[in-house]
């Protein structure tokens, strides 16, 4: 591989992107310039173009200059890859064609060309006969990687690469099981293809492979209701049936076919009786993606990022290694380790950079929550919460997790049954918050912190406890040299070692010192030493059993330090109730002009007494959080807590309600009570702004509402609530409806306010008829109907129908269901609203497609489309022409329901609700294949993934897979998805 003195260059893509230099370790500099690596390894040696570069690692916000910066990336890479060559020399690896550039692939190695390898071994060795060596090479290639690819490289390429990588490692994987059949270890595969069917219930193939599996296992009857469960979630999700194989297996497992309860010794075409989908070809990869091309969601990669100047723990990183087996395998059994210990020990930095040195060793990835165990706020993680967290970061969409605590948990294990996951359970007050989200099988590796001994996990799940001490005196004196230089702290022992013990020898207490020295560099460290001493305190929450071992001197000197503005917004962070703050929130609680505060914001995270965990979102360490929290309680008046609070609640009602009127600014929106506190709320340009920002802050605006009940903002928390109705019903938050809306009723109960009742049965109501609880959804509506009507409110009462009539529709009682959109019509013609008459019509055109009269169904639907033009609001013409489409699709009429599905996607474009615009998209792609357009449907259905690639949407896999079996499509004339 050597050439002119290039040494051989090895990189790892499945996982951080990483290269070696012969033995040694090379650092590949900032996210972008790795962003350009990753697009010419992926490349495969040809030639990418810089536009396709500046594409690739910005996207359309690129910045000005973005070309230079990409050659700029390029040189650099030079001098990493070739330091020895010569200036003028032209590079022998990174080579200029064109106005690209090209990275010579024959020398260099990867990961990747690994997994490769053993995938298409296995292939030849299946294709031979020889099953068990193609088990050994599936085996070998799923072993392969290191988290999810790609990991912390940006931009819209390497978005597009990770889903590639997730979605090759799937097919492997479903290979691998096919093998097992094909071996007879159908008993032992069933567990993992249980697991594996809940993870990914639309794909068929896996389906395909647990019905044989539990059949030659003799237990027909579960597979039979294998069967029946992925027909009714086909149906319910899509409107389609099972595809042919499929119920060819399900007719033989009927017919007690003998031939598919054995397995069929595979022949030299490496047919087995375990059944492939439909035009699938077996042992094809899909291609990795071309730069600029987006798709589908990544595996989970959870781990925070490792302390950089993470120092010492020689001793406890030892005995945490040694819970592992030797080698590079992951734990025979289960294994639980458990780093506990007073706060600001540095439990959590030594159980993160432990998991990053093993993370490997757990190739279907890594999952952290932090369990808030200690939030002075109380609002502790609940196990039902973290674990919906995992699921859906496992690839089971927020509509599919069940209700209940120990629903959620039986599924979370099933999917964990026989992976194998590494687990940070961060910050758990006890053994109760950590038992549900233990896995039930061996695997998988759980590391938990707390500050308690959590002896319960010790004496029941054999959990290994480990206590870290203090740093010892040597590893003190080695953290503030990585942080100051080893020649400052030399300079002054003295110092350092006063430092060292006023510290405790505790790792936030040195931390924040250490941050205070380093940024006033012409300090001297024995004037710091002195007024640490001068400040020396105690800390009620951070006293251990050492009585030595107090840091409240150094939180109070680090404090005092700050100017009186920076000091005032640290006391005011603390009344903030959610997991982060947002610069927008802090300006809020300040009640101060937003440049002031993001100056003040910095100040803060200079001294270390607050994290920056993302551009513009702020977190607190508990402790320091606790601190503030009492320095607010002494230092601040209450009627001073008391506006601020009010601000912060202005601010997030506000905005809600602004993000709310761009998402539907049609609707009948509730008014809101004058702003007398000046609050200013964040305002959006378009639906894609709105929605970025509920995406980011929903579990911040849930503990909002909880928050505001809690201590007597009861109007903030119904209006806050029903502000956020819209977004969270439309991306499937129902779980978050359910309880932001049951703490509103309870809110608007003690006001005696019945809209707000109202209002807040009527969320309820939404809630329960999406998760299919029709008795209480009834009962909630009919409650909201019964207020509106006593308030003479017509808008609320034709609301409330509307959710009657959704909610007879999903009951399968359309009769009734029409009855109800016939009241609310004729309560918005009465108030002469034009565009909710218009959203009834639409939504009566859909009704009438469900009944099967589709012609009434095109009537209803122009009429509305008609009114929708006239009042100009193309989100609801956008709907309707979908609708339209829709209808002609069922009569058979192509044509015209390509024409109307091409409006209506172009329209959500121009809206910019890219998740609908997607389905819309979905739903051309199926038009085109019934017509047999085959190439059209690739089109439709590829924008439609990019689109929700870029959402990071589930539906994604959905599309991917009927991408793939387009080739195979008979092109008859099938329905629509559904919506």
């Amino acid at each position: 591989m050597e050439e002119s003195g290039i040494k051989p260059f090895r990189f790892s893509l499945l996982g951080p992107l990483r290269a070696w230099r012969g033995s040694a370790e090379v650092a590949l500099g900032p996210p972008q310039q790795r962003a350009v690596l990753a697009m010419l390894l992926l490349g495969r040696g040809q030639a990418i173009g810089v536009a396709e570069l500046v594409a690739g690692v910005w996207g359309a916000t690129a910045p000005r200059g973005a070309v230079a910066m990409v050659r700029t990336y390029v040189s650099r890479l030079r001098k990493l890859f070739e330091p020895e060559r010569a200036p003028g020399l032209p590079s022998g690896l990174l080579v200029s064609i064109g106005d690209g550039y090209a990275l010579r692939t024959d020398r260099v190695s990867s990961d990747l060309a690994e997994f490769e390898a053993a995938v298409t071994r296995a292939e030849r060795l299946r294709a031979a006969g020889d099953a068990a060596g193609a088990l050994h090479s599936l085996r070998t290639a799923l072993t392969v990687g290191d988290g999810a690819a790609l990991a912390g490289v940006p931009g819209p390429y390497a978005d597009s690469a990770r889903t590639a990588f997730a979605e090759r490692r799937l097919r492997a994987l479903e290979s691998r099981l096919s093998v097992e059949l094909e071996l007879g270890r159908h008993e032992a595969a069933v567990p993992e293809l249980l697991a594996l069917r809940d993870a990914h219930p639309l794909r068929e193939a896996v389906s395909e492979l647990l019905l044989t599996a539990l059949y030659r296992s003799g237990r027909q009857a579960e597979a039979l209701e294998a069967y029946a469960s992925t027909c009714r979630v086909l149906a319910d999700e899509l409107g389609i049936d099972p595809g042919p194989s499929l119920r060819a297996v399900h007719a033989r497992i009927l017919a007690a076919d003998p031939a598919l309860a054995r397995p069929a010794p595979p022949g030299p075409s490496g047919d087995t009786a375990a059944p492939q989908r439909p035009g699938q070809v077996t042992g094809a990869e899909p291609d990795l993606p071309s730069p600029g091309r987006r798709a589908g969601v990544v595996s989970p990669a959870q781990l925070p990022a490792d302390l950089p100047l993470f120092t010492g723990r020689r001793t406890e990183l030892d005995y945490l290694s040694g819970l592992l087996p030797a080698g590079d395998g992951p734990p025979g059994t289960a294994v639980v380790g458990v780093v506990d210990g007073m706060a600001g020990s540095g439990k959590t930095a030594l159980a993160v950079h432990w998991a990053h040195r093993i993370a490997h060793r757990f190739p279907d990835g890594s999952l952290h929550v932090n369990l808030r165990g200690y939030d002075p706020s109380g609002s502790r993680v609940s196990p039902g919460t973290a674990i919906e967290m995992f699921l859906v970061a496992l690839g089971v969409t927020p509509q599919a997790v069940p209700e209940g605590l120990d629903a959620q948990a039986a599924l979370y294990r099933s999917i964990l049954a026989d992976r194998r996951v590494l687990i940070v359970l961060d910050n758990a007050r006890d053994a109760e918050q950590v038992r549900p989200l233990l896995p039930g099988t061996p695997g998988s590796l759980v590391i938990v912190t707390s500050r308690n001994r959590l002896g319960g996990l010790v004496a029941k799940h054999g959990a290994h406890p480990l206590t870290p001490g203090l740093l010892s005196t040597e590893e003190s004196y080695e953290l503030l040299s990585r942080r100051l230089g080893g020649a400052r702290v030399d300079a002054e022992p003295a110092a350092v070692a006063a430092i060292v013990e006023l510290c405790a020898r505790l790792p936030l207490a040195l931390a924040i010192v250490a941050a205070r020295a380093a940024h006033h560099p012409g300090f001297r460290l024995a004037d710091i030493a002195q007024e640490l001493r001068y400040h020396h305190g105690s800390l009620d929450a951070f006293v251990g059993e050492d009585p030595g071992t107090d840091a409240r001197a150094v939180f109070s000197w680090s404090y005092r330090a700050l100017s009186p503005e920076a000091a005032g917004l640290f006391r005011r962070l603390a009344l903030h109730p959610g997991p982060d703050i947002t610069t927008a929130a802090a300006v809020a609680l300040a009640g101060a002009p937003p440049r002031g505060v993001r100056a003040l914001l910095t100040e803060l995270t200079g001294a270390s007494l607050l994290i920056e965990r993302a551009p513009g979102r702020f977190v607190f360490h508990d402790l320091l959080r606790a601190y503030s929290g009492e320095l607010a309680d002494v230092e601040d008046g209450e009627s001073a807590r008391g506006a601020a609070v009010l601000r912060m609640h202005d601010h997030f009602l506000r905005t809600a309600h602004n993000a709310s009127s761009v998402l539907d600014p049609f609707r009948e929106s509730i008014a809101l009570p004058p702003n007398t506190t000046g609050s200013a709320p964040l305002r959006f340009n378009d639906r894609a702004e709105a929605t970025t920002w509920l995406r980011t802050e929903r579990y911040v605006l849930g503990a909002i509402v909880e928050h505001a009940a809690a201590h007597g903002y009861d109007e903030h928390a119904w209006r806050t609530a029903a502000a956020l109705d819209v977004y969270f019903n439309r991306l499937g938050f129902w779980h978050d409806l359910l309880k932001i809306n049951a703490v509103a009723l309870a809110a608007a109960q003690r006001l005696g306010d019945r809209i707000g009742q109202a209002y807040s049965l009527c969320g309820l109501g939404v809630a329960h008829s999406q998760l299919n609880h029709a008795r209480p959804a009834a009962d909630c509506l009919e409650r909201a109907l019964d207020l509106f009507r006593a308030e003479g409110d017509p808008f609320g009462q034709a609301r409330v129908h509307r959710g009657l009539a959704y909610l007879g529709n999903r009951t399968d009682r359309r009769p009734a269901a029409l009855d109800h959109y016939a009241l609310a019509r004729a309560l918005f013609r009465a108030e002469g609203d034009r565009n909710g008459e218009a959203g009834v019509l639409n939504q009566v055109a859909w009704t009438y497609i469900l009944i099967g009269d589709h012609e009434k169904a095109l009537d209803c639907g122009r009429e509305g489309l008609a009114l929708y033009d006239e009042m100009g609001d193309p989100y609801g013409a956008a709907s309707t022409q979908d609708t339209i489409g829709y209808a002609y699709h069922h009569l058979g009429q192509y044509p015209e329901a390509i024409e109307h599905f091409k409006r209506s996607a172009r329209l959500f474009a121009v809206t910019g609700d890219h998740y609908l615009e997607a389905d819309v998209l979905r739903h051309l792609g199926d038009a085109h294949r019934a017509t047999g357009d085959r190439d059209a449907a690739r089109e439709a259905l590829r924008s439609a993934l990019a689109l929700l690639a870029e959402l990071g949407h589930p539906d994604a896999d959905e599309v991917g897979a009927v991408l793939r079996e387009i080739d195979g499509d008979s092109g008859g004339p099938e329905a629509p998805t559904g919506r």
